[in-house]
């Protein structure tokens, strides 16, 4: 028991001789660069989650977009059938026509040889 107390002793009297007054104004600048190291890394902290919320979010909108993609297309490429074209056009009078169409041909002529 009284080892113990003579190390307590001996520790606190050798840590009250490294940490005086003179020493820590000694320094102060390492302290100040200490400080300064431990402000970066908690900023450096902040904006890593920042960015990995902006991530998060723009990951989310994307996958919106390409639902909204996908369900716009599917929708256009419905309303394009020729069926549904036929449908939507029917109030205004315009139906397909029964005579099919006539193919023009165009016949290119060869210059005369003189």
């Amino acid at each position: 028991m009284m080892q113990q107390q003579e190390e307590k002793h001996t520790f606190r009297a050798s840590f009250k001789k490294v940490v005086r007054y003179d020493w820590i104004t000694g320094n102060i600048g390492y302290f100040l660069f200490l400080a300064m190291l431990t402000v970066l890394y908690i900023a450096n902290g902040h904006m890593a989650d920042k960015a990995i919320r902006d991530i998060s979010r723009t990951t989310r909108e994307i996958k919106d977009l390409q639902f909204e993609y996908k369900t716009l297309k599917s929708e256009l490429m419905y309303q394009t059938r020729e069926s549904e074209l036929v449908k939507s056009v029917e109030p205004s009078g315009l139906k397909i026509s029964e005579i099919p169409p006539v193919h023009i041909k165009l016949e290119t002529r060869k210059p005369k040889a003189n």
